[in-house]
């Protein structure tokens, strides 16, 4: 039996000497520490080794020298704090009782600016998830806060010129600067469907904010008070300059206020705030780049954060982290789909005689990551790869109107009913015609169409009896400023059994070839049903043009979220029992064609009965038979094998899917965009005879080109450089005068746009005069 023996210690411990019991004593001998037990030093460490120190309350603890509670008294900790350095080092050793990343203790999860919105929304009976939702934390933290934490004390001195005045409005002379600016703050979370900020949202002018910074070029002010979250969003100040690169940009503000985009998504986000790059500043640097052809936030490393800043009426633009983040932060709002439908319900609006057609195609984005995610067919690529398939509704000009993305890739003939209710609540009762290709051919899904109210424009899908040449009619006719001609046929068809009658218009081409075209429009000319169902390659190079020019296929996001387990997929095994069988009917057909010529070629005279042929060829009757017998078998067995199965019983893995959200919010921002771009197009199309082939190839010259930024009253005038050709540069003077027409106002700002180009520089020979000769010349022979 071992006997342990405790040493005496003096009756007065000296000062460097923390006594843990009889036998283990804590020596601190200048700045390192030294662990003795029995005299014997076991165990040392420096004073500043956090890791250290945890492992000598574990070391005394698991070895039985100390108990928990001597050890935490001795170190100065709680019982606790042992406890958990012993699970952590049992779990991970040494490493574990590093400290670990993430958010430091004592910090809190939320400003204690934010507690008094929290507590407002609380007594207005929302949820924590819903609370936190809205401010962008995690609900743990706001149940850590609801009823424990009391609103801290905000009094600070008054700030002149913080006040956020309204455009034509006085603010109240009882309210401080310092409340004026904290109303939003505290605003931001308000439920979007609420009448009151229905009503605000509706009644109210826009806010502007002023400024304590005089010189445009050092915002240090604005960006303290929004460290304090005393501000909201940065408002734009301006400041003269010349020759800023890309400043043209800035003639496509008119079109993008016109949009409707900022007040719809205030309304809708409320304020992402306080922070110096809000909801507007962050709204306007990503339309800016889509038309600068900025296609990513990564590529804003290749420009200059001042320069482009000067154009925003900032100091510095926002960078990749903050662009990113921002972009994070709107999406936990989840409010892009209804962005989407009010930014197409306010189109539809303001243009709505191009609503009697409208185009609809899917457009399928390649997935080149390692996440397994439902296949798509990418008929570009003529393969199968993972994929997503956003689904496109353009007007009749081509321009887009609202897009949607399809759960598991599905084809146009689900995906058809989903997107007509859209359309139908966007357009009323109107008549709509809905252009599309032959992926959503069902005539079940025509008759449905049909009774819903919508007619439809399509090409038809299978093989057809062709139209003799001498019957089609040569037609002629001018839509859309140009002139068309076509070789058609008309002739009404039926489908279902007869319950169906539609139109079918057949082209004929030049080389011969036959289109056939169905509609349910019985009063249109055949050759305007032709045009329409043709000019759908204009959605086609919609598509092509996004692709290249706003990158529409990039990945903005790598999260991914859970899918629906339980939706059905076409069974795998039964489609490995379709190959099979599909091979076997082909060995059978190859067999049975041996069979038959060895039957033909049979001479009855030596083999003039059945039993004898039989048994001549057995070596092809054998495996036929054999064969014929597998087919059956497979077949039987295709029988019982379901044709669809839930995707949870396919694989045992997690089904995922990529998260949409922010994919969702970037494509509409381009998508508004593209719809400036349009709108810009039509004004220049009376003043540019080449609009419809160099029109945007302009704009593209115009968005990237030098101006000058001069700041007069209330107004801010850019005058831009002249462009590359005398007759550009005169259809952009012709530009401006339309522009200042709508007198729009700088987003966030007071200032008014107003528009000049500079003359174009003179091209040509002087002639000073006609030269004289001397009177004393000789004359020339």
């Amino acid at each position: 039996m071992t006997q342990q023996f405790s040493f005496p210690l003096p009756a007065r411990a000296a000062s460097n000497v923390v006594v843990i019991n009889g036998r283990c004593v804590l020596r601190a001998e200048g700045e390192q520490r030294v662990v003795v037990v029995a005299g014997l030093p076991v165990h040392h460490y420096g004073a500043n080794d956090a890791v250290a120190e945890a492992y000598a309350t574990v070391f005394l603890v698991d070895s039985g020298f100390a108990t928990q509670t001597e050890v935490a008294r001795a170190f100065g900790c709680s019982e606790r704090s042992v406890r958990r350095h012993q699970q952590r080092y049992h779990d991970g050793g040494m490493a574990a009782l590093a400290t670990r990343p993430g958010w430091r203790p004592g910090r809190r999860r939320i400003p204690g600016r934010r507690v008094r919105t929290i507590a407002r929304l609380k007594a207005d009976g929302l949820s924590n998830c819903e609370i936190a939702r809205r401010l962008g934390v995690t609900e743990n933290a706001i149940r850590k806060q609801v009823g424990s934490s009391a609103p801290p004390d905000q009094s600070m001195l008054p700030l002149p010129g913080v006040a956020t005045a309204t455009i034509e409005r006085e603010p109240a002379a009882a309210q401080s600067p310092c409340e004026e600016v904290a109303a939003p703050s505290d605003a931001e979370a308000a439920p979007v469907d609420s009448p009151a900020a229905d009503t605000a949202a509706e009644d109210d002018p826009p806010a502007v904010a002023l400024s304590l910074d005089s010189d445009a070029r050092n915002r240090t002010w604005d960006r303290l008070l929004a460290c304090f979250g005393l501000l909201d969003d940065a408002t734009p100040v301006f400041a003269d300059a010349t020759a800023v690169p890309g400043a043209g940009v800035l003639f496509a503000l008119p079109t993008l206020c016109a949009s409707g985009i900022f007040p719809l998504a205030h309304r809708l986000y409320g304020e992402i705030g306080p922070a110096f790059y809000g909801l507007r500043t962050t709204l306007v640097t990503l339309l800016l780049m889509a038309l600068w052809r900025i296609k990513r936030p990564e590529a804003l490393k290749e420009h200059d954060p001042a320069t482009l800043g000067r154009i925003l009426g900032l100091d510095r633009a926002p960078e990749v982290k903050t662009l990113r983040r921002k972009l994070t932060r709107l999406a936990t709002y989840q409010q892009a789909t209804r962005l989407g439908e009010e930014l197409a319900r306010l189109r539809v609006q303001q243009r709505g005689r191009l609503m009697g057609f409208l185009y609809l195609d899917g457009h399928v984005r390649a997935y080149h990551g390692q996440r397994e995610i439902p296949k798509a067919h990418l008929a570009r690529m003529r393969l199968s790869m993972p994929a997503t398939t956003d689904y496109w509704i353009n007007d009749r000009s081509g321009d887009p109107l609202f897009v949607m993305t399809a759960e598991a890739n599905a084809g146009l003939v689900k995906m058809l009913p989903h997107l007509l209710t859209k359309v139908r609540q966007l357009v009323g009762q109107r008549r709509v015609t809905i252009v599309f290709d032959r992926g959503g051919w069902s005539p079940k899904l025509f008759r449905k169409l049909l009774a819903d109210g919508f007619d439809i424009l399509t090409y038809r899908k299978g093989r057809t009896r062709c139209i003799s040449a001498k019957r089609f009619v040569r037609r002629r006719a001018k839509f859309d400023g140009r002139r068309v001609e076509y070789h058609l046929h008309d002739q009404p068809v039926r489908f279902l059994g007869g319950k169906l009658r539609l139109r079918q218009v057949t082209r004929l081409s030049g080389d011969g070839h036959q289109t056939q075209v169905l509609t349910s429009r019985w009063d249109l000319p055949d050759i305007e049903v032709a045009y329409r169902m043709f000019e759908r390659w204009r959605q086609e190079n919609f598509f092509k043009y996004m692709r290249e020019e706003f990158l529409i296929d990039a990945l903005v996001d790598y999260r991914v979220e859970a899918d629906d387990p339980t939706r059905s997929v076409p069974n795998p095994e039964r489609r490995a029992l379709d190959r099979e069988i599909r091979s076997a009917r082909a060995e059978v057909a190859k067999l049975e064609q041996a069979y038959g010529a060895a039957a033909v070629d049979n001479a009855e005279g030596r083999r003039p009965t059945m039993r004898g042929f039989k048994i001549a060829h057995g070596r092809i009757g054998q495996p036929l038979r054999a064969a014929r017998a597998r087919l059956a078998d497979l077949v039987g067995r295709r029988r019982e094998v379901p044709k669809r199965v839930e995707v949870r019983d396919i694989s045992g893995a997690a089904v995922i899917k990529l998260a949409t959200e922010r994919k969702h919010l970037t494509n509409l921002l381009r998508m508004v965009a593209y719809q400036a771009e349009s709108d810009l197009l039509a004004l220049l199309h009376p003043h540019y005879a080449r609009a419809d082939q160099e029109g945007r190839t302009l704009l593209h010259e115009l968005f990237s080109a030098a101006a000058d930024l001069h700041v007069a009253g209330n107004e801010l005038v850019v005058t831009l450089a002249p462009l590359s050709m005398p007759h550009r540069t005169l259809a952009a003077q012709a530009l401006c005068a339309a522009l200042n027409e709508s007198a729009t106002v700088f987003p966030g700002s007071p200032l008014r746009l107003r528009f000049a180009v500079q003359p174009p520089p003179h091209v040509g020979l002087a002639f000073p005069g006609p030269r004289l000769e001397p009177a004393s010349a000789a004359p020339s022979v």
